[in-house]
């Protein structure tokens, strides 16, 4: 009689339980990559592969990691998924290459895929600016000078959004579609509307098409590895439907979009008529906007392509930059406490997957934008100090020796040491309600619904 499979070996030596639905997920989010949505094929091969484990693990074996995804890429061979397969090498391979950078030492900061002279700017504005690291900050903090800090960083902000409407204006007889997209908590909401403020005021008028309806039943969504729901990967959306819609809208043709009830989890189909006229422009403010897929019959003159980023060009207390990611974390933090009632802890242990996701399908097409914009700003800092500092000093301790956190408690680790040596600030009267750090900390001029 074959064993029973109770644990797993991790990658890290450490023994843990043995969950099949992890084994599931894995397969039904490749097969979902490569446009497959039938979960019970995935049940049934992740049973498959679960048999295949306790023939092979007699006795007080316990199989590790690697054991068991060698075993997922055969099953999934032999019965004839050769492209869901093909997807879960392919993930397999890049999450090897993420862990040996890390392991030597690497930077797995994003700045290779931001052209250079983008991130120049930013850094010279920081040099000029007195902000290039948080000692500095620290110092003009201590002299004062936060309410200029926030005039200056809003400013810097307000003229990448200046500069991107100009050129647009530019192009207006051609821009069918603009299009905004960043990962998670970069700013795109306030962004959105900022820029569609700059564009009515040149008397282009603007039609926001609500890609959010787009999603899938929840109940054909891919999971993550501990059954939460992925809304971060772009085959959560029904690429060929907003393609479709939109390659109609630009011909001048009605249509009618989805809505999606998110308190139900259902989108119900052909729900809201939608129709723009011949010098329309489609507002579009999307994760994966830039992802090819979702206006691949689009033709690029058609479609301007903003990026923002949180490209804060400061270093920390250990000389290293600050990481984009971990300043977009903090933010997600604020905003799912405020908006979705969630514990900033949740954020933070959904927040490996929010980043797997980023660098997988969002950060590669940097290189394709027309644009980028900068929504990072040194005054955030103390802020997130102020609001953030207590909890992550409690997760540090909470997550030390957990097997199954170790991505939670490094994250957690590093941004501790960064908010020790900022100066907290906890009046935040100076910020304007106009500023696009208030779709993070409340208090928007702006309907971010």
């Amino acid at each position: 009689m074959s064993a029973k499979i109770t644990h797993v070996i991790k990658r890290s030596g450490a023994v843990v339980p043995f969950k099949q639905e992890r084994i599931t997920n894995a397969i039904y989010r490749a097969a979902v990559a490569v446009g497959g949505r039938d979960r019970a094929v995935a049940d049934r091969l992740s049973a498959q592969v679960v048999a295949c484990l306790e023939d092979t693990y007699q006795g007080n074996r316990t199989p590790s990691v690697e054991d068991i995804q060698d075993i997922v890429e055969k099953v999934l061979i032999e019965n004839g998924h050769a492209r869901t397969a093909k997807a879960y090498i392919l993930y397999r391979q890049e999450s090897a290459r993420r862990r040996r950078r890390r392991e030597r030492g690497e930077s797995q900061r994003d700045p290779e895929n931001i052209p250079y002279r983008k991130l120049w700017e930013v850094l010279n504005w920081a040099v000029d600016h007195d902000l290039y690291n948080v000692y500095r900050l620290n110092e003009r903090i201590a002299k004062g000078e936060f309410p200029d800090i926030v005039r200056e960083s809003d400013a810097a902000y307000e003229q990448d959004i200046a500069t991107a409407a100009e050129m647009i204006k530019r192009h207006r007889d051609e821009v069918r579609i603009v299009i905004i997209a960043g990962p998670s908590s970069s700013g795109k909401t306030t962004t959105t509307t900022k820029l569609g403020e700059h564009l009515k005021q040149a008397g282009l008028n603007l039609v926001a098409l609500n890609v959010d309806n787009y999603f899938f039943d929840l109940s054909v969504h891919p999971q993550d590895e501990y059954g939460d729901y992925d809304f971060e990967t772009p085959q959560a959306l029904d690429l060929p439907l907003i393609n479709e819609h939109l390659t109609r809208l630009i011909a001048g043709e009605k249509v009618l979009t989805p809505y999606y009830d998110f308190k139900t989890g259902a989108r119900q189909p052909d729900s809201i008529p939608m129709q723009i006229g011949h010098h329309d422009i489609i507002l579009i403010d999307s994760l994966h906007g830039l992802y090819a897929d979702m206006t691949k019959d689009i033709p690029a003159a058609q479609k301007f392509k903003l990026y923002i980023e949180t490209l804060l060009q400061m270093k920390g207390p250990d000389n290293q930059y600050i990481r984009f990611t971990d300043l977009r974390l903090m933010r997600r933090m604020l905003r799912d406490a405020r908006e979705r009632a969630y514990d900033p802890q949740q954020t933070l242990e959904h927040w490996h997957y929010v980043r797997s996701s980023e660098l997988r399908h969002i950060i590669p097409y940097v290189n394709s934008t027309d644009y980028i914009v900068n929504g990072a700003t040194p005054y955030e800092l103390p802020i997130m100090c102020a609001r953030l500092g207590a909890h992550f000093s409690r997760w540090v301790t909470l997550y030390k020796d957990d097997p199954n956190r170790v991505d939670a408690y490094l994250r957690a680790e590093r941004v501790y040491k960064l908010l020790q040596a900022i100066i907290p600030v906890e009046d935040d009267s100076s910020i304007p309600a106009t500023s696009h750090i208030r779709e993070f900390i409340g208090g928007s001029a702006y309907d971010l619904h």
